[in-house]
């Protein structure tokens, strides 16, 4: 399944850019993160609890930074298991494009499930998918554009 789209960010495009490579900003921002850590400069371990229509699951997973074009663009790979629930894994390309002032950050993402979340349904993994990408860019902006949060 695919999904995308942007996200207009008051901060320059070098400051969104540290942001998406600090652990700890992607933290506060990932919905249902739990832990999040830095294992090399392009790796994180992450996990992540989640409830997707009935199904309620911890998944624990390897996130890797790829195709690096500092501060324009790169690709964020991972995958996660859930136990009985299944396993989610996919990848997303994020660009960041300069608006004056402003940062337009465009992202067009793939995901596959299997186990229990595959027989929920594309309609319902989708939407859910989509809801998850809106909350986790949403609450990125937030982040970036509240000067007491934001630490980078």
């Amino acid at each position: 399944m695919e999904i995308s789209g942007e996200e207009r960010i008051a901060a320059p495009r070098d400051i969104v850019w540290a942001a998406l490579n600090n652990p700890d900003i992607l933290r506060q921002c990932i919905p249902g993160c739990q832990t999040l850590e830095q294992k090399s400069p392009t790796e994180l371990a992450a996990t992540v609890k989640l409830k997707i229509g009935p199904v309620s699951a911890s998944f624990n997973g390897e996130v890797t930074l790829s195709d690096i074009n500092a501060p324009e663009s790169y690709r964020i790979s991972g995958e996660g298991k859930g136990g009985i629930a299944g396993f989610a894994k996919g990848h997303a390309d994020v660009v960041l494009e300069e608006d004056g002032v402003d940062t337009i950050l465009r992202y067009k993402a793939d995901a596959q499930v299997g186990g229990k979340l595959a027989q929920l349904g594309s309609r319902l993994i989708g939407s859910t998918s989509q809801k998850l990408a809106q909350q986790f860019f949403a609450d990125f902006n937030a982040v970036l554009t509240t000067p007491a949060e934001t630490s980078l």
